[in-house]
C-alpha cells in the first residue's frame, strides 16, 4: 500500500476492530471508498483477528503502537 490514511487511537475502552472501524469511517468520509487493508502494530494485533468486516489486518513492525495505516491495497498481478 503506497497511499493510506494514518490513524492514531489510543483510548484504552475501545477494542482493536472499534478503532478500526472508526479509521475506516474516516476513510470512506475523506476518500469516498471502502479501504481494503490495514497495518497496525504487531503489539496491538491479537492474533486471532485477522478481517474487521472486509478490511484484512496486517500486522506490521514499522508501524507505532496505537496507529492504524488503512488504505486501498495495491497488488500487482504478474503474467503467467
Amino acid at each position: 500500500m503506497k497511499e493510506g490514511l494514518l490513524w492514531f487511537d489510543n483510548n484504552p475502552k475501545l477494542s482493536v476492530p472499534d478503532k478500526v472501524g472508526r479509521a475506516a469511517a474516516r476513510y470512506r468520509a475523506k476518500f469516498g471508498c471502502q479501504p481494503t487493508t490495514c497495518y497496525l502494530n504487531i503489539a496491538d494485533f491479537d492474533g486471532r483477528t485477522e478481517f474487521v468486516g472486509e478490511i484484512r489486518l496486517q500486522p506490521a513492525l514499522n508501524i507505532q503502537r496505537n496507529h492504524f495505516w488503512i488504505g486501498i491495497e495495491n497488488r500487482v498481478l504478474r503474467a503467467a
